[in-house]
């Protein structure tokens, strides 16, 4: 096992529900962190870690901002590929503008941040990339299709760069997430998928449709995330796809 292992963390899409709860879960089991978000986090950041408010979608800026990681910290042990945004319209109706903007956010940060983490992983021994794809990737619904492309593509990445970094030590993994109570989830809720005339019943309708009857919190999805990013407790996982989703692709649709 190797003993130079970084705990620095790098989490995009540090803002948000499931960013935000797996930044605080990892300061709390005493890692440094590193967040990454187009908005700004607030004045709860840990005093230890840092901050970086950026657009990731775009690769002159992923370049800028391994230049501020780099002079943060020269190892690194973790890297959760978190941020995605979401266009909630059929198919037909979107443009390709729309389609290339969430493949942008969605998909091709992932390919962006683990070749620039490279050398980090590298000079401290080894690591985890955890990317956060969704049950989106193997069941999906209507007027989501973009969102569900790149988590599909998320997956894929997942195995091939599992594959090209094993020699280095560095595991990659992916998580799936299902219905979480996020912003994005409400704000997606709209999309005809769920019936009910508030968004209090569609999350009642929705959460209805998993095995134990309620929708997940960020807190459950940041500890899977910590799980595969832990080497001590998921050392021998690589190129898998772990499902959290209260059990919703469990049942067969048709009973």
């Amino acid at each position: 096992m190797n003993t130079k292992q970084s705990n620095t963390v790098i989490i995009t899409g540090a803002v948000g529900g499931i960013g935000r709860a797996t930044l605080h879960l990892f300061a709390k089991k005493g890692w440094r962190v590193i967040g990454v978000d187009r908005a700004p986090f607030g004045n709860e950041f840990p005093s230890d870690g840092l901050f970086i408010q950026a657009e990731i979608s775009h690769p002159e800026s992923m370049e800028g901002i391994f230049r501020q990681v780099q002079a943060f910290t020269p190892m690194l042990g973790a890297l959760v590929n978190n941020a995605a945004v979401q266009v909630t319209k059929p198919l037909i109706e979107m443009t390709v503008e729309e389609w290339d903007m969430v493949i942008a956010n969605n998909l091709r940060p992932a390919f962006l941040l683990s070749k620039l983490a490279y050398p980090l992983f590298k000079a401290a021994g080894g690591g985890a990339i955890v990317n956060v794809s969704s049950v989106h990737a193997v069941q999906t619904s209507a007027n989501i299709a973009a969102y569900a492309a790149s988590k599909g593509g998320l997956l894929a990445l997942t195995r091939a760069t599992a594959i090209e970094f094993a020699n280095d030590n560095i595991r990659v993994n992916a998580i799936l997430p299902g219905a979480v109570d996020t912003p994005m989830l409400r704000a997606g809720l709209n999309r005809g998928h769920v019936s009910g005339d508030d968004i209090y019943a569609r999350l009642d309708n929705l959460a209805r449709k998993t095995v134990n009857g309620r929708i997940g919190q960020p807190e459950e999805i940041a500890q899977a995330i910590y799980f595969l990013a832990d080497n001590t407790q998921s050392s021998f996982m690589t190129g898998q796809a772990m499902i959290v989703d209260g059990g919703a692709t469990a049942r067969l649709s048709t009973e």
